[in-house]
């Protein structure tokens, strides 16, 4: 079973923190989707002995299209793959995107997970990050969106400079008032080229408390999981029956197509990602060509993706695994290189698996980089 990434790369207005690719110009919409059903039509024979069972819209902001647009896209879907009964299909969509109108409409369409960048429930927070909306408009999508959505997740960022642990508190016992199955958190991070890392280094807006974000991270943890959330991944909550079937599917080494601009795919051996240009983009798929590029995964690079996802993962790293698949050198390394950290009490190991502790989980990929074998080409 595997999943098929739908990359939008359209948004409103860009927000300070945001790397991913996308465009605020949305001048050739039609002419970029014509080019998505192309794509998706062209690369059917890549999952021709493959069942979907997730069909996943990001971005970018997906909710910038009309309910037809989506509903379109999904059926060229279903005429060119084979569907699994009752896939989960999301659509990640912004608060200013829903009014009531189109959660309704979404909700008579075949989206049935609904992921909604919410990110605070305070307006200064929304500002600093330049969010398009408020936190009136986010509380009252949510409310809307559950009214006809059983299946529901939020964003919410901690670490945002001079967010106090009481605020981020009160963010998180806003979103349990909500009564959601399942919510997404993340550390707000520097990346290279953004608004955000300028106002960092001209002073406008303050550095990035590493120590703050460590302890709202525990902060979350303790809450959700006293209220009934499984921390499946570390940036992932979800109650019983609602993980994320999409994300799970990356994190287990699952195969995904990644329509779109900048959007990746994997089969397992390779890696592929289209060109995160959308006029080159639509220019090459209106010429028949794929425009991407695509790399072979030795088995080192396999053994490090997998200790990399595991450490993040409730499922961890088996032992037996890396024994069976990449080696016995492999495993040995793995041994030697992880003893440091389970003395120091950040890993675990249970039966044959190797598993972050609660006090090693924020620093999982710090502790999965050290785990990685290097400059072994086999």
């Amino acid at each position: 079973m595997s999943g098929i990434y739908i990359h939008i790369p359209f948004c409103k207005q860009a927000c300070h923190y945001c790397d991913f690719h996308f465009s605020t110009q949305l001048g050739r919409k039609k002419e970029l989707l014509d080019a998505l059903h192309i794509e998706l039509k062209m690369r059917q024979s890549e999952f021709k002995d493959i069942e979907v069972e997730t069909i996943y819209f990001g971005g970018g902001t997906p909710s910038v299209l009309e309910t037809n647009e989506i509903e379109d896209l999904i059926r060229t879907v279903y005429e060119n793959y084979s569907i699994l009964p009752e896939p989960e299909i999301t659509l990640e969509a912004n608060p200013d995107d829903l009014p009531k109108s189109k959660i309704d409409a979404l909700a008579q369409s075949p989206v049935n997970r609904l992921s909604i960048g919410i990110q605070s429930f305070y307006d200064e927070d929304l500002k600093l990050m330049n969010r398009a909306h408020n936190a009136q408009e986010a509380k009252q999508c949510v409310e809307d969106a559950a009214e006809v959505f059983k299946n529901i997740t939020i964003d919410l960022i901690y670490g945002i400079p001079g967010m106090t642990n009481e605020r981020w508190i009160s963010n998180i016992n806003t979103t349990l008032e909500l009564e959601l199955p399942h919510i997404s958190s993340y550390a707000l991070t520097v990346e290279p080229k953004t608004a955000l890392k300028k106002f960092i280094e001209t002073g406008k807006i303050a550095p990035i408390d590493e120590k703050q974000s460590q302890e709202q991270f525990h902060v979350l943890l303790e809450l959700l999981e006293a209220n009934g959330f499984i921390n499946y991944e570390i940036s992932n909550f979800g109650k019983p029956g609602y993980f994320s079937r999409n994300n799970s599917s990356y994190w287990l080494g699952k195969p995904y197509l990644g329509i779109g601009p900048s959007a990746h795919s994997f089969d397992g051996r390779h890696r592929s990602w289209n060109i995160n240009n959308n006029i080159k983009y639509t220019k090459a798929i209106q010429d028949g060509v794929l425009p991407s590029e695509k790399e072979h995964l030795s088995i080192t690079d396999n053994y490090n993706e997998y200790v990399m996802t595991g450490l993040r993962t409730i499922w961890g790293v088996s032992l037996d695994r890396v024994q069976t698949e990449f080696g016995p050198r492999y495993l040995d390394y793995l041994k030697q290189q992880s003893k440091r950290f389970l003395d120091s009490g950040l890993l675990k190991v249970e039966g044959d698996t190797l598993l972050t502790t609660t006090k090693g989980k924020f620093l999982a990929d710090g502790m999965a980089s050290d785990l990685f074998m290097v400059n072994l080409d086999v």
